[in-house]
Order: structure tokens, then C-alpha cells, then sequence
């Protein structure tokens, strides 16, 4: 066979392995999602820490979300800013004027403690924390009312030391945040449910990490992850080697998809990826099989058939097949799946790129990252 048919072979076994990949998504997707955790009595006293940067899209509408919960217990929310003109300020004041009854807390603090950015933000506020059990999640999440009974409830099963969210897109409107979204809930929810399904993922995500003051104290506090990209995935590491479990609950959590063009869409799904790959660089040259249709593609390109042209068929029908069964499972609203095609290739030029280079972009600045992970702030020549 000539060295076009076995590239057109190994394309077209790369993209069988995908179809595999997303009949075994449908099925651990619904798994996780049909997981029942008993509820609790206790309503142990929350602090939930937000570390903010600038006025984001819908940034008010995410943080009052957190403002709405259905909660007994008492609940403390920690804002922490690094610039004392950060636009992100007015938006706390206009929060405190909407829920008087809150007990909301600003930290204003510009030390920084390592190239993370965010965690010198964290380490400057936990000197706010009052209550025992804490629970950081990003500014651009939105939740439930129910939100914080549920986690509580999580942290409350037996070895379980910090718990964790799958989160879904909430677009914006425009083409670039629904694209964005359907990468959330059509590539990497799935993966993450296939991983653990499989037992080859070990998840924590920025979305929400919940756990105990005494869990947190005893990782090292936030100060143990102030060089590093990968902060959220390094806190579950740490609280494993406690011996502890990291959950991952059975819902979703909003995720506010606010990308305006073509380069912020791409600049943010290049920093995650190359998240990845740092955490797991074998894993992540693996899940090139999660993009069937791209390589059913390149193999119909180089070789016209019928067998390309019929795995180009299976894997749209999969993953439209896929779409469905995670609206169904987390009870979400339906995305615009005709741009379902583009986003596959979309997401697999992204995964190629991830590849070259190490370079991120967050919040505005510029880093390179190591190959242990940490950040380094690019120099400019």
C-alpha cells in the first residue's frame, strides 16, 4: 500500500476508535447524571470566595447567583480585587445594594504572592474566611438556588475531602459564545465523564472546589499553588494525597460562554487545552480519538470510499446522538446544533495547535508554562 492509503488506514482506525469513544460518552454521561447523593440536616456555615478581574459580561447576573441560594445555613461571600480601579468594584457595591441582607465582604489587595495571578488574589482574601466550610468558584459561573444544599450534602458523604462541578454553556448570543458552548457541553463534558467512567481522570475544576477549612490548611492553603497553571487540578491533587476523595457532582453549574470574536474563542480553548496537556501530556495526545469526524475527513480526502464516507456519517450522527443525551441527562436547554460540524473541526484545529508552543494568554497577560506546569510572564524584547 502506498504512503497515502496507510495515512488514509491509520485516519480511518483513528476515527473507528472515535465512534467507540462517543457511544461509551452517551453511556457515562448518563451515568453520572443518574448518581443520587443523600441529602443532610447540617447546614454548616459557608464562606464562598470569588476572585474577580474587571467588569466581565454578565457579571453581575454570575454573582448574584451566588447571592440567591437557598441556604439555612449562614453564608459569608468574599470578593477580592487586585487594582483598586478595577471596574469589577462597582459591581460588588451594586450587589450590596440589591441584597442588603447579605454578608458580603471586598477585599481590595494588589500583593503579589506568584505568577498566578488568581491564587495571589485567593491568598489575599483568605484572611476573610469565617466559616468552615469554603467553596471557591469562578467569576463567570452561574448556579442554582439549590446550589450550595447540594454541595453541602456532597462534602458530607464519607471520605469524600473536596467536591467539584461539570459545568454547561450559557451563551451569549453571538456566534463565537454558542460555539464556545457547545465545546463545554459536547467535548469537554463528555470527556471528563468518559474519564471517569474509565477510571483515567482524576478532576478538579475552577468551576467550584468545596472543602473544609481544615482540609484547605492542611494542603497548604492556596500560598502551595501560586506558581502554577493547573491551581484547580493541583488543590485535588493535594487533598488526595490526604487520602480524601474529590467528587464530582451528579449536576451541572453554568458556565457564561462571553467570547466576541474569533480570537478570544480560540485564546481561551488554547489556554485549557494546553492545560491538558501539561496535566496529562500521554492522555492528551490519546483523546485525538474524541474528533472522529475530522478524521473520518482527512481519511475520505485522501482516500474516496464508501467505508470514509460512511464513518463520516456515524460520527455526526454520534455526536448529534451525544448533544442529545446531555441536554436530556442534566436537563439543559438545546444548543444551535447546526453548528455542530464546524465546532468538531474547530475544536480538533485547536487540539493540533495545542501542540506547539507553550504560551497562554489570562486576564490580559502573557505567560509561558514549564513543563512542570508553572508560570512564567513572557518577556518582551
Amino acid at each position: 500500500m502506498n504512503p497515502t492509503g496507510l495515512l488514509a488506514g491509520l485516519f480511518l482506525v483513528l476515527a473507528g476508535a472515535g465512534l467507540l469513544y462517543l457511544v461509551a460518552a452517551i453511556v457515562f454521561v448518563g451515568r453520572i447524571a443518574s448518581r443520587r447523593v443523600p441529602s443532610v440536616a447540617a447546614t454548616p456555615a459557608v464562606t464562598v470566595l470569588k476572585p474577580l478581574h474587571g467588569a466581565e459580561p454578565r457579571l453581575f447576573e454570575n454573582l448574584s447567583s451566588f447571592l440567591r441560594q437557598d441556604y439555612r445555613g449562614p453564608v459569608q461571600v468574599v470578593f477580592g480585587v487586585q487594582n483598586a480601579r478595577d471596574p469589577a468594584i462597582e459591581v460588588v457595591r451594586a450587589l450590596e445594594r440589591a441584597f442588603p441582607g447579605a454578608t458580603v465582604d471586598l477585599v481590595i489587595d494588589a500583593s503579589l504572592h506568584g505568577s498566578n495571578r488568581k491564587v495571589s488574589n485567593l491568598i489575599n482574601m483568605a484572611k476573610r474566611i469565617r466559616h468552615e466550610i469554603v467553596v471557591l468558584a469562578d467569576s463567570d459561573m452561574v448556579v442554582a438556588p439549590d446550589y450550595l444544599r447540594r454541595i453541602v450534602d456532597e462534602l458530607h458523604v464519607p471520605g469524600v475531602g473536596a467536591v467539584t462541578c461539570l459545568y454547561h454553556g450559557v451563551a451569549a448570543g453571538n456566534v463565537w459564545s454558542r460555539l464556545s458552548a457547545l465545546a463545554i457541553e459536547t467535548h469537554f463534558l463528555p470527556s471528563v465523564a468518559v474519564g471517569l467512567g474509565l477510571g483515567l481522570a482524576q478532576p478538579c475544576m475552577g468551576s467550584t472546589i468545596a472543602l473544609r477549612r481544615e482540609t484547605l490548611e492542611a494542603i497548604g492553603g492556596f500560598r502551595a499553588f501560586a506558581h502554577d497553571l493547573a491551581d484547580d487540578y493541583l488543590v485535588g491533587a493535594a487533598v488526595r494525597r490526604l487520602g480524601l476523595k474529590v467528587a464530582v457532582t451528579p449536576f451541572t453549574i453554568g458556565h457564561a460562554c462571553t467570547e466576541r470574536s474569533f480570537r478570544d474563542l480560540v485564546g481561551q480553548e488554547l489556554r485549557w487545552v494546553r492545560t491538558i496537556r501539561q496535566i496529562d501530556p500521554g492522555g492528551h495526545a490519546g483523546s485525538v480519538v474524541a474528533h472522529p469526524l475530522p478524521l473520518a475527513l482527512l481519511a475520505l480526502a485522501l482516500s474516496p470510499g464508501y467505508v470514509a464516507a460512511c464513518f463520516v456519517a456515524a460520527a455526526i450522527l454520534l455526536r448529534m446522538g451525544l448533544y442529545l443525551a446531555v441536554k436530556r441527562a442534566f436537563g439543559l436547554k438545546a444548543q444551535v446544533y447546526g453548528l455542530a460540524p464546524l465546532r468538531d473541526l474547530l475544536s480538533f484545529g485547536i487540539f493540533v495547535a495545542s501542540f506547539f508552543g507553550r504560551g497562554v494568554s489570562w486576564r490580559g497577560h502573557s505567560y509561558d508554562v514549564t513543563s512542570t506546569g508553572v508560570l512564567t510572564a513572557k518577556t518582551r524584547h
